[in-house]
Order: C-alpha cells, then structure tokens, then sequence
C-alpha cells in the first residue's frame, strides 16, 4: 500500500520509492509529493528501503524494533561496537528481561509517553543488563513508525560519558580528602601557634611582610595579632646594627647558618633577640621569628653565641662539626681554606676521612677515642685538600654526647711552619717525658752522634707507643698508621721489649 507521499509500508518501517525520487531529480525537483521543500514540517528526503538499515545502524550505536509491550522484534547493531553484537540474541524476547531493575520505571515512563506521542526529546537512560558480567548504559529516543504501534529505540552508548563521570567522581572524592586533611594541619598549626607561650611570628621574605602571628607575640608587642599581620617587617622592627633590617635577614638567609638578630620594636621600644628559621612553602621563601626579651641572661647567652660565632667565623683554626660517624655538618672558612674546598655545600655531607691522608684510619682512631674518653687533644697527622696537597696538622676532637644531636667537633692547627718538634701524648701515658730527660742528661757526656743515634731511638720508640695506645693496642691498625708492616713493627716491639700486651684485633 502506497500513501499520498509515494511511501510504501513494509514491515515495520516505511520503504521509500526511487522511482518518485528518480522523477523528482530529473524533473529539477526537489519537494515532496505533498510539494513541500525537504527537512520543513518534518518530511525527509526519500531514502531507498536497502540503504534505511544503514542509516539508522549509524545513526545509533544500537536501534531497537520493539512493540508497544516491549516485544522486541529487530535489533541493529552499529559496526564500530561489536561488543553489543551479543545483544543479537534479545529479538523476540520482553526487552524489560534485558533491564536493570533501577532503570525500569523510567522505561515505563518513556514507553507511555512515546505511545501519546510525547517522547522526551533529550531521551531517556538505560542500564541494560545481560547476565552477571555485561551491564552497560544507553541513552535512547523513542519514536512510533507504524501504523500498527512499532516503536523505534535509537541509543546512544553512555559508557564513555559514565566512565568520565567515575573519573570525576574520584577526582572530587580525592579532593574532599586533600581538603579535609588540610583542614586537620591548619587546626594542629594554630592550635600549636596559640598554645605556645614562645613569641613567633611568620615573615615573607619576598615581600617582607609579615604574614602570620601567635598571641605571645602580640602580647609581646603589644599590638593585635590582626594588625601585625600584613604588616611590613621594617614597619615593626628596626636593627640595632643601624643596617636595613631586610638587608640583614636576606644577608643571613644566603650564609646557610642559623643566628640570632638584635632589634627593637617601633611600638614598645623594647630590645629583642630574632632566632631565625628559614624554610620554603608552596615554592614561597618564609622565615620564622622566635622572639626573645633581652633580659641579662638573655643578653649575656647572646653576647656568648656571638662571641663563639665570631670565633668560628674569624678564627685561624679550622673547626668543623660532623655527626658521630665523621660526616661534616658544618665548617668554618679556615677549614674551607685549609681543604681548598668550593663551599660549604661542596663539603657537607661527605666525610671527614676524604681530607685526612691516612683516610678512614686516622678518622677511626680519634672517632672511638673521643666517644670512649670524651676528647682527644694534639694528634698530629696531615690533611689532603680537594686538589691532593698535603698539610701537617694538630687535631683536638670533642665529643657533645649530652646535645640534642650527638656531635663531633674537630679542631685543626696547621703546624707546618713549627719549627720544634712536637709531641703526641695520650693523657696518662708513662714513659716519653722520662726518654726525653735521660736524653738532655747525655748531653757533655757523649759525642753529638751518639746523642743523635740515642733520640732516634727514643723518638721511635715515643712513636709507637703512641701508635698502640690510639689504637688502643690494635697492631693491624698502628702498623697502617706508623707506615709499617706488621712484621716490621713486631720486630721494633721486640727491640723496645713492649710485645707483653695482647694484640687487640
């Protein structure tokens, strides 16, 4: 049967006619039979009945024939999903078998108004279900094309677009945990900041402005916290030193050591002493300020860390700190000269050994013996600087075991320009000081040849005394220092008669 357009019904679409569209093209026609133009009151142009599949498989991922009871009587599946290929198996079944249980009153909902001819025209979404491992969401439009009720499902597949919104979902869910947590440092960093009674203010070094204060230093002060904060640092504070006070903390920012400034506040007047802490935020340079009164207490330990900063600074022995195992924390420029380092930062961190020439046996010898004995005084051997120059020296080591870090502080003498010979004794140790005066007794009662052969003698045997107490009589350990063999200083024992102790290995 032919309607008034020259469209024949067949099955459960309508097959158009090429002869009409034929006509119509070589007549320089371009209008429906009812003469209207294409595309205007909802006509199409005439599509040839074996080309209508096509254009509706791509058109929709999946198109679905379906009664007005959900009968499903043809299914066409679009070629760039062969996944839903198993969906060919649903025709001839009830479509509502084939939807999850939370999407079948929306269903219901389109079906009817699809049958009045009121279908949504955004669609509604489906979740097909197809056995226990196939679910998945389509989005469908539902459209009468029969006269007998057939009803098309043009989908779309969602699982794309579902899986983006899982994405964002998580996304959002991560975020509200980030948030949270930073919710949690903020309530620990102010409840830190207002429990404390040491004054501490926060400071932007890019800015200097002043960006965060507890209640101590407001009371300190004397001003309220909110209006400390934004305020310019020079605007609260000037130096003591008469120097531009942001000059002077930048200067100390550079220098990598931790000290303590003199200023006074504008608002009181009062003389205070900034410790300084610098550290980096979100890629920011921030600096905390502990405040300290400047009571005679107070003045004098800051008289005394200057004075010994200075020291450290200026002075013409090399110092230098390192952890318990020699590995340098900290050192003075004299000890940056001595090695012929770069910097400090050329050094921190390495040890110790690498600027001694015996290397980790000199290194071993004065770490045990201060950790056992507290400190080691006067122990001559030679540093090696960065470019392998050699350089005799006196080493002094103290061990701080009652800090808070345990440490090791090395003092270093050059003694390359003393003339005199110098003596390395262990306090306690017997026997040089009597060698040395039965030495000056031969003097106008020998020749100077038998005096000199004589204090050969004595320095030698002084030598490995002092070797075998460092080492705490570990022979292996005072031949490497001595630049013996073992053998060699076994025999020099026997000559001197000192093989009773027990070889410490």
């Amino acid at each position: 049967m032919r309607d008034q357009d020259g469209i024949q019904s067949s099955g459960h679409f309508k097959q158009v006619s090429l002869d009409n569209h034929s006509e119509a093209a070589a007549a320089g026609r371009y209008v429906t039979a009812r003469g209207t133009k294409y595309w205007s009151n909802g006509t199409v142009p005439l599509v040839a009945p074996e080309l209508l599949g096509d254009v509706i498989a791509s058109a929709a991922d999946m198109a679905i024939v379906i009664t007005q009871e959900g009968r499903i009587l043809s299914i066409l599946i679009n070629e760039s999903h062969p996944e839903f290929q198993r969906c060919k198996k649903w025709e001839g079944g009830d479509l509502h078998d084939y939807i999850a249980a939370d999407s079948r009153p929306k269903f219901a909902r389109g079906l009817s108004e699809a049958i009045a001819g009121k279908s949504p025209p955004r669609g509604i979404e489906i979740n097909h279900v197809d056995g226990s491992k196939f679910d998945f969401p389509v989005r469908y439009t539902i459209h009468s094309v029969g006269p007998d009720g057939t009803l098309l499902m043009l989908g779309r597949d969602l699982r794309a677009v579902a899986e983006l919104q899982q994405q964002l979902v998580s996304v959002h869910l991560e975020l509200e945990r980030d948030y949270e947590r930073h919710r949690q440092y903020d309530a620990r960093y102010r409840v830190l900041m207002d429990s404390s009674t040491e004054p501490m203010i926060f400071v932007d070094l890019a800015t200097g402005n002043i960006i965060d204060a507890n209640r101590s230093a407001a009371e300190a002060l004397e001003a309220d916290r909110d209006s400390l904060i934004g305020k310019a640092l020079t605007q609260e504070f000037e130096s003591r030193s008469g120097d531009n006070i942001l000059d002077e903390v930048n200067a100390i920012s550079r220098s990598e050591v931790r000290r303590v400034i003199e200023m006074s506040s504008r608002r009181t007047q009062k003389h205070l002493f900034v410790a300084t802490t610098f550290f980096r935020a979100s890629g920011e340079r921030l600096m905390l300020c502990h405040l300290q009164s400047s009571d005679k207490d107070a003045r004098q330990q800051h008289t005394l860390a200057e004075s010994l900063q200075s020291m450290f600074d200026a002075g013409p022995e090399a110092i230098v700190f390192t952890d318990p195992k020699g590995f340098i924390q900290s050192a003075n420029p004299s000890f940056l000269k001595m090695s012929e380092a770069a910097s400090m930062s050329a050094i921190k961190q390495r040890s110790l050994a690498d600027f001694l020439a015996r290397g980790s046996v000199d290194l071993k010898v004065l770490v045990d013996n201060a950790v056992r004995v507290g400190q080691i005084r006067m122990f001559a051997t030679q540093m090696q600087s960065e470019f392998g120059g050699q350089v005799p020296v006196e080493m002094s080591v103290t061990y701080l075991r009652d800090h808070a870090h345990p440490a090791l502080v090395f003092m270093i003498r050059d003694t390359s320009r003393t003339s005199s010979m110098r003596t390395t004794r262990q306090p306690g140790a017997a026997g040089p000081a009597d060698n040395v005066d039965s030495v000056m007794e031969l003097v106008g009662s020998a020749t100077l040849k038998d005096i000199v052969a004589e204090t050969t003698d004595v320095v030698e045997r002084m030598c490995i005394e002092t070797a075998i107490e460092l080492t705490r009589n570990n022979r292996v350990a005072a031949a490497e220092m001595l630049g013996l063999s073992r053998q060699s200083l076994y025999v020099k024992l026997r000559k001197y008669g000192m093989v009773d102790k027990p070889d410490a290995m």
